[in-house]
């Protein structure tokens, strides 16, 4: 996709999803880090469901680094693998605790030493709690890069590498943003709605879909 149609296609998607944010429900950095672990292959709005109590019961580090396993597990069990990222957010908690002072790292080496947690999660925490431009590349970001032409990768690391060279860096949050809504509102996995979508001339996938039916 040339340069000025990569910019096209955000101003499109920005005056498309003007709400367009992270949808996590979260107070501080060490919440924010704890909810992105949690929404791993789960909803935000799931997330959202079970946050309140966990973090009224265990508000920073050392209060969860202590909390009972079994307890976590029964606050957010309606989420998936809520026994895994139970065990995550307590060994998580603890370093934090013992090696950081009780503070969440700024660096993506720093995050990526946490239990649970990966380059996705550490560039959404780094975006959304440090302010930096990151591009986090999550199954929506994935699937809707690649088919409207903004990368042509076949895994999550050489897309992000593919969509720091084609976007803007001062818009790379924003981007991340606009691809996960509209792969949430429009351009879904089985049956994107693309006769209603509004970047569809400038979207690969259309264009050669559309000749095969001519």
């Amino acid at each position: 996709m040339k340069n000025k149609d990569v910019v096209k296609v955000l101003d499109i998607l920005k005056e498309t999803y003007p709400e367009a944010g992270c949808a996590l429900d979260y107070g501080n950095r060490f919440q924010l880090l704890i909810s992105v672990v949690l929404s791993a292959q789960t909803t935000d709005k799931s997330v959202n469901k079970v946050t309140p109590l966990l973090f009224s019961k265990y508000p920073d580090p050392v209060s969860l680094a202590s909390a009972d396993e079994t307890d976590v597990q029964e606050i957010i069990r309606t989420i998936g693998m809520y026994r895994t990222k139970a065990k995550n957010i307590i060994a998580l908690s603890g370093k934090l605790a013992l090696e950081f002072n009780g503070q969440v790292p700024g660096t993506m080496e720093e995050l990526m030493s946490l239990p649970g947690v990966g380059r996705k999660t550490s560039n959404v925490v780094l975006a959304e709690g440090f302010g930096e431009q990151r591009i986090a590349v999550d199954t929506h970001v994935f699937r809707v890069s690649n088919r409207i032409g903004l990368a042509h990768e076949k895994d999550v690391l050489s897309t992000e590498e593919a969509l720091m060279k084609a976007i803007p860096s001062d818009r790379w949050t924003e981007a991340h943003h606009l691809l996960i809504f509209h792969g949430r509102r429009i351009c879904s996995s089985q049956r994107p709605k693309c006769d209603t979508c509004p970047i569809n001339e400038y979207c690969n996938w259309f264009k050669h879909n559309a000749i095969k039916e001519n």
